[in-house]
């Protein structure tokens, strides 16, 4: 008996899958319709709808409407909303909570020295004194160890202490409009300052060498003062981005002003510049220089037409009004009322420069560019 050889025409057998599935998607389909018509699947949902809004503690006056349970009303996508957008806040809270903890504030005419309680307060990060009567800086200074900002802005203060130095996480230091005549060395020694601000000390002529260890520093400000050149320690400072020097007693710029090379923003603005060397020309990261310019005789062509990009503004400047006082302490305060509008002012110019692709602009006549 030979062997029986059976054979299958492919498409009756693939023809008679293709009714099954059919048949079966069928019936799966009918299943669910019946299901979603189901009073017991419409139970289920209501009542699955009802625990979770009770796990949230939604109210029922939430979600009944007459007596029925209305699960077409979106109370858990607002409750979730809400929910986010209360821990997010909860989270805000303790984040400023937390840092407040971190931080001292100050300010009033009524304050002569510091309060007794401050110098146990050693695990402060920040100090923010402004608008004091406040004329020192206590040598206790040295304790805080973890302080990173020091905002002294608009006090009396006339030195800064050499404890200063020990301040070795510093990143700010902003002591603007007070008294200061001379800055100590030892400030030299805080080697992670990025920011100093000293704007505003009116009789400020020199800074030590020893600050050209501040490698760190990005922003000096050293406007409103009467340094008759740049010091040497700024043209030290490898990293420096922003370099504001405006308002001082500058005849001419150093010839190595390109050791700069980080610069980008160098505000020379009322000194008596006569000319601008062409060392300005081999700072390549320099976006913004502004000058006045009425002293100025020589300016190089290259710098009015820099394919950098620079934007150079030379500002006219208007006389200064003369006043006439008999209290010498009311010239002072006057001159610091003027220096920081002029400073604000200028700010806001620089920023609005910035903001919209000004070229080159040289003997700016505008009122809005006047100072």
């Amino acid at each position: 008996m030979g062997h029986q050889v059976i054979i299958f025409d492919i498409s009756v057998v693939r023809g008679f899958w293709e009714t099954q599935v059919k048949k079966y998607k069928e019936t799966r389909k009918k299943e669910k319709e019946r299901l979603a018509q189901s009073s017991l699947e419409k139970i289920k949902q209501e009542w699955d709808f009802v625990l979770e809004c009770r796990k949230k503690g939604i109210p029922q006056s939430a979600y009944l409407k007459n007596g029925f349970i209305d699960t077409t009303v979106k109370v858990l996508d607002k409750t979730e909303k809400n929910s986010q957008l209360c821990k997010k806040r909860t989270l805000s809270d303790e984040t400023d909570k937390e840092r407040s903890k971190f931080i001292f504030q100050l300010s009033g005419d009524h304050w002569t020295e510091f309060p007794d309680s401050l110098k146990e307060q050693t695990h402060l990060k920040e100090w923010h004194i402004y608008k004091t009567q406040i004329q020192t800086i206590p040598a206790y200074i040295a304790r805080f160890q973890e302080l990173k900002v020091l905002e002294l802005s608009n006090n009396q203060i006339t030195h800064l202490p050499v404890e200063i130095g020990c301040l070795k996480q510093l990143k700010e230091l902003n002591v603007s409009f007070n008294n200061l005549k001379s800055i100590p060395p030892e400030l030299g020694n805080c080697e992670n300052l990025e920011k100093l601000d000293l704007a505003g000390n009116i009789e400020l002529t020199e800074l030590p060498f020893e600050l050209s260890n501040l490698k760190q520093v990005t922003f000096v400000d050293v406007s409103a003062n009467k340094f008759p050149t740049i010091p040497i320690c700024i043209l030290r400072m490898s990293s420096l981005h922003w370099l504001d020097i405006s308002n001082n007693k500058l005849k001419d710029l150093p010839q190595d002003i390109d050791r700069l090379d980080e610069l980008q923003t160098f505000l020379l603005q009322k000194n008596k510049l006569t000319y601008l060397p062409r060392a300005l020309l081999n700072m390549p990261k320099l976006s913004l220089l502004v000058v006045s310019g009425d002293d100025l005789v020589e300016i190089p062509t290259d710098v009015c037409e820099s394919p950098t990009g620079l934007k150079f503004i030379s500002l006219k400047d208007n006389p200064l009004e003369t006043f006439l006082y008999h209290d010498t302490e009311d010239i002072v305060e006057s001159q610091r009322d003027r220096e920081q509008f002029e400073k604000e002012f200028m700010k806001a110019y620089i920023a609005d420069i910035k903001e919209r692709d000004v070229p080159s602009i040289s003997g700016l006549h505008s009122s809005a560019a006047q100072l």
